[in-house]
């Protein structure tokens, strides 16, 4: 944090980033409270999440070639409209369903990608790879902080008020975050952009990046399928167990465990290389997520979310800088942004499956299910040979 705007890039990025930790739980009770169906809640934030998801790589490229200045503000006033409408959508029942699928997917379009330009900018800003380590650590922790406090808040407005503030809020928070980071972003990175628009573009490359990092991706795909689906489980299980707001506490209490292990990866001195590292991990999130089939209680399930938190954010932040180990520099952005790209794309799939499975299978099968995902990850690791000098090489054949 002592590093030349360090602390204007983390405290604009703060802002801006809870607004994603608001957004879901309360467009979710939103759109279910308008509809009365979870199944049609969870088809609206999958349009959602799949229009942000394929788009990312085209509102990241355009952030590398234009520079963040000229590009998130625009992003951001678009965003925030479209959630306006959706809160306003959503204030009573009786819009039609349509209308919110529409809306929800105009909010995709325009999402910032707020993860993926700060952590290029602690990149530009940090070039040791022990604090490089440590940042990207504090980076993931401090955004797993956020989805302690903004789903805390989005259930607080729930009960108080109604969920469609929830996402008032949120679109005000994208907003005001959103340009703090743009400004915070000094101008010759911003320019360095239109430099950047050089790099090498070839589907070639991307299919070679993509072939290199296939353990970190799947992680990632495999982590965010699990989790989403867990999201949406929650959900449920909090509405058959008392008052869906409830589910607040258990998405706080997987975020702190986040947090937790998010310190220690940033703290310890890991013997383990990243890939072996990456593999434990899955597999310790995958077994803690399938504990939750067991779970008789609101209070057993937020018990059983920490426990899974612990792996959450040092599961994603060794797929980032494993990602960043094995691609070259021009391609580290793009290769983070992939990682990102997947993470959400299983989240997506997993709620919309989920939505359905909700409806024709007992809860607890359900919640087995969504562990299936993140251990189905395991298969994606390859063979490490550990050399002296620390680093990992996969077995090739």
């Amino acid at each position: 944090m002592r590093t030349p705007g360090a602390a204007r890039l983390f405290g604009a990025a703060l802002i801006g980033r809870l607004s994603y930790g608001t957004v879901s739980l309360s467009l979710l009770l939103a759109v279910a409270a308008t509809t009365g169906s979870y199944a049609r809640a969870g088809w609206v934030m999958a349009v959602f999440s799949t229009v942000s998801v394929l788009l990312f790589p085209a509102r990241a490229g355009m952030v590398d070639r234009y520079g963040p200045r000229r590009v998130l503000p625009p992003m951001a006033a678009g965003y925030a409209l479209t959630l306006l409408g959706l809160a306003a959508a959503t204030w009573q029942s009786g819009t039609p369903y349509p209308v919110l699928l529409v809306l929800a997917a105009a909010a995709g379009v325009f999402a910032p990608p707020l993860g993926p330009v700060t952590r290029a900018q602690w990149s530009r800003l940090v070039t040791d790879p022990e604090l490089r380590r440590r940042a990207y650590s504090l980076d993931t922790v401090a955004e797993e902080l956020l989805y302690v406090t903004g789903p805390l808040l989005a259930g607080v407005l729930a009960t108080a008020a109604r969920p469609a503030v929830g996402v008032l809020l949120s679109a005000a928070l994208v907003l005001g975050g959103t340009l703090a980071l743009a400004v915070s972003v000094p101008r010759e990175t911003a320019a360095a952009g239109d430099a950047n628009s050089t790099a090498v573009e070839g589907s070639s490359h991307t299919r070679g990046l993509l072939s290199r990092a296939r353990q970190p991706l799947a992680a990632a795909a495999g982590a965010g399928a699990g989790l989403g689906a867990f999201g949406l489980l929650a959900v449920v299980f909090a509405g058959r167990h008392g008052r869906d707001a409830d589910v607040a506490w258990v998405e706080a209490a997987l975020a702190a465990g986040s947090a937790v292990g998010g310190l220690a990866l940033g703290a310890v001195n890991w013997r383990a290389t990243s890939g072996n590292r990456l593999t434990i991990l899955t597999a310790v999130l995958g077994t803690a997520l399938a504990l939750a089939a067991l779970a008789p209680s609101v209070p057993v399930l937020a018990v059983i979310a920490a426990i899974a938190g612990l792996a959450v954010a040092p599961t994603l932040t060794t797929a980032y800088l494993l990602t960043d180990e094995i691609a070259p520099p021009e391609q580290r952005t793009r290769a983070g942004a992939w990682v990102n790209t997947a993470f959400n794309a299983g989240g997506s799939a997993s709620t919309a499956l989920v939505g359905l499975l909700t409806e024709r299978l007992p809860l607890s099968v359900c919640l087995l299910l969504a562990a299936a995902p993140v251990l189905a990850a395991l298969v994606a690791a390859p063979s490490w040979r550990v050399f002296g000098s620390g680093r990992t090489v996969p077995v090739e054949g």
